[in-house]
């Protein structure tokens, strides 16, 4: 005999409208809400809307969303991977990078790599990186048959991709037996750039290039499409999304112009997408890549090849300078969102990215992560784990609406080469990064370790150089940047002066009481490299205490403090109060209050 349990037989179902209301009485009592907000205005409160104007709705159940039919893995539309089987049987192919200009040193970053877990390559060669011709140098003990290579030559396309023939040629490798990239992108480069000057004959060699891969190597593909030009930039999940569809369907266009078919030109481009600390973001826009490029492929003909080729690497943008060991958690949730999304590759910037080239423990974390996720976290054991969850599918339908909509307004100015030339593409990456500047600015969007609970008595590890990235077009932009140019202020003060610019603050009421806010001004001045005291002396002072204290005492002590020397007071609370120059609180513009803290501190630009 059995017995059935259903733990939830008993209760009733749970309605929306039951949701709204205790919803509504919990945003009261946080201050989210007053007593004149009604249960219909909880939903509008509760959504979030992402840099990309998309709208994420709090509450998600399937009569809800109107979806598309999403297929199965391997199948049109592509959404739930573009293999059958996903990562089932290997998990996902770790690549990691290579920016280093010697070739001994490749060699040896190489080498170790391969003998511990990554599986392929991915190498930067011409300009300030590995000279082409060193190619045969750096890759010395390297089964090229085995291990996949993908270059980024920047503009040295042709000769980087010669010199890579010749090399498989010297080893007495058939191309057939290879396989990676060419890493030709000139959309990309004349993003970077801003030089146009080479990029009609740009594209006929990336178009040649793909007939030799077709013909000789197919295990090669000739394009890769770097979407990070555009996230880099300050663009949102929909830009970057929109831009890649517009270069991927200029390369289709070149390539079969220059006489591939439709199928086989398909096959010859890889995209290039950043996976960031946003895991949801990153999941649906993995999906919706698939989504739109098999679209495009349907469109042209040829919808059985449509599965897209996709490689994540962690967001550069996100990676900070400061309390750089912060950086290893972001790229293990990114890394994670990147697996789960159905990234066919990965790659973990190491978490010294902005200090300069990595060292060996830097890049063995950078490896491990994903070897974690892989081997012992079973991620890519199930294929597109997040599809059915009504959130992700929502999520990956809006962004890929809202991408399409973009590469349309794109190809109508007259494909991405001509938005890139008449500043369509610049001046909506430029509204897209100033809107979310203003929510890093007042830590909207906070960022551990920089505009949150940074340490300023840390010891950043010193490394070597990195070689300066190629500029002169889209700007690069690092969430971090305006917080640690402050960070650099303060502490070039420091070793000017021998201390840290400080701030005076005075406390009001028990400790009980002030206390809060005492820490949250020392955490919002460290932020800007500025040090707290009790002591008189400096020049700026902020008084600390409950609001119910400030009507009696603040007036008065701002007057004690002026006479100790300051010559500017601040006040940790909301609105206004006399005697005061301004106010620091929950979601100020923080950058704002910093600058000008430092400037009334005497710290020089």
């Amino acid at each position: 005999m059995s017995i059935e349990l259903r733990l939830g037989a008993d209760f009733p179902a749970a309605t929306d409208d039951q949701w709204r209301r205790l919803a509504l009485a919990a945003l009261r009592k946080s201050g989210g809400a007053t007593d004149d907000t009604t249960p219909d205005q909880v939903e509008d409160l509760l959504a979030a809307v992402t840099h990309g104007g998309l709208r994420v709705p709090a509450l998600h159940h399937p009569d809800r969303v109107d979806l598309p039919e999403t297929g199965l893995p391997g199948q049109q539309p592509f959404v739930r991977g573009a293999r059958a089987a996903g990562g089932l049987i290997g998990g996902w192919d770790i690549r990691q990078r290579y920016t280093e200009p010697g070739p001994a040193d490749v060699r040896e970053a190489v080498l170790g790599d391969l003998e511990n877990g990554a599986t392929s390559l991915w190498l930067a060669v011409g300009g300030d990186a590995l000279p082409v011709d060193a190619l045969p140098d750096a890759l010395e003990g390297v089964y090229l048959d085995l291990a996949a290579v993908v270059l980024d030559p920047g503009d040295a396309v042709v000769p980087a991709a010669r010199a890579w023939f010749d090399l498989l040629a010297a080893r007495r490798i058939e191309p057939g037996q290879a396989t990676g990239g060419l890493g030709a992108d000139p959309l990309a480069w004349r993003a970077r750039t801003g030089d146009d000057s080479g990029l009609a004959g740009a594209l006929r060699d990336a178009a040649a290039l793909a007939g030799r891969c077709v013909a000789e190597a197919p295990g090669l593909r000739a394009i890769t499409v770097d979407a990070t030009v555009h996230h880099d930039a300050g663009g949102s999940e929909v830009e970057e999304l929109g831009g890649a569809i517009a270069a991927g369907v200029a390369y289709l266009r070149a390539l079969t112009e220059a006489g591939l078919s439709t199928g086989a030109a398909l096959d010859q481009i890889e995209f290039r997408f950043a996976a960031t600390v946003d895991q949801f973001a990153t999941i649906a826009k993995l999906r919706a890549a698939r989504r739109l490029w098999a679209r495009v492929a349907e469109l042209s003909g040829a919808a059985d090849r449509g599965g897209q080729r996709q490689h994540a690497v962690t967001s550069a943008a996100m990676m900070t300078a400061r309390d750089p060991w912060v950086n290893l958690l972001r790229t293990t949730i990114a890394s994670f969102a990147a697996g789960v999304g159905g990234a066919d590759a990965v790659t973990v910037l190491p978490y010294d990215n902005r200090l300069g080239l990595p060292d060996g423990l830097a890049r063995r974390l950078a490896r491990n992560t994903q070897i974690l996720l892989v081997e012992e976290a079973h991620v890519a054991r199930v294929v597109d784990p997040a599809g059915g969850s009504w959130y992700v599918e929502g999520y990956t339908d809006q962004l890929a609406r809202a991408a399409w909509e973009w590469f349309t307004t794109i190809e109508r100015a007259g494909g991405l080469a001509a938005a890139l030339g008449s500043g369509l593409v610049a001046d909506r990456l430029a509204g897209v990064w100033q809107a979310r500047s203003a929510d890093l600015d007042h830590r909207r969007s906070p960022i551990t370790g920089v505009s949150e609970f940074p340490n300023l008595s840390e010891q950043l590890p010193v490394r070597p150089p990195a070689a300066a990235p190629v500029s002169g077009g889209l700007p690069r932009h690092r969430y971090a940047e305006a917080f640690e140019r402050l960070r650099d202020r303060g502490d070039a003060h420091l070793a000017a002066t021998g201390s840290r610019p400080t701030v005076r603050l005075a406390t009001v009421g028990s400790p009980a009481a002030y206390g809060p806010r005492v820490t949250f001004v020392t955490n919002l001045f460290a932020a800007g490299g500025i040090a707290v005291t009790t002591e008189p002396g400096p020049a700026v002072a902020c008084i600390c205490g409950p609001d119910k204290a400030y009507p009696d005492r603040a007036e008065e002590l701002a007057a004690e403090l002026r006479a100790a020397g300051a010559g500017r007071v601040l006040l940790a609370g909301r609105g206004d109060h006399p005697g005061v120059d301004g106010t620091v609180f929950a979601g100020c513009d923080a950058i704002a209050v910093l600058t000008t803290t430092l400037a009334d501190l005497g710290v020089p630009l």
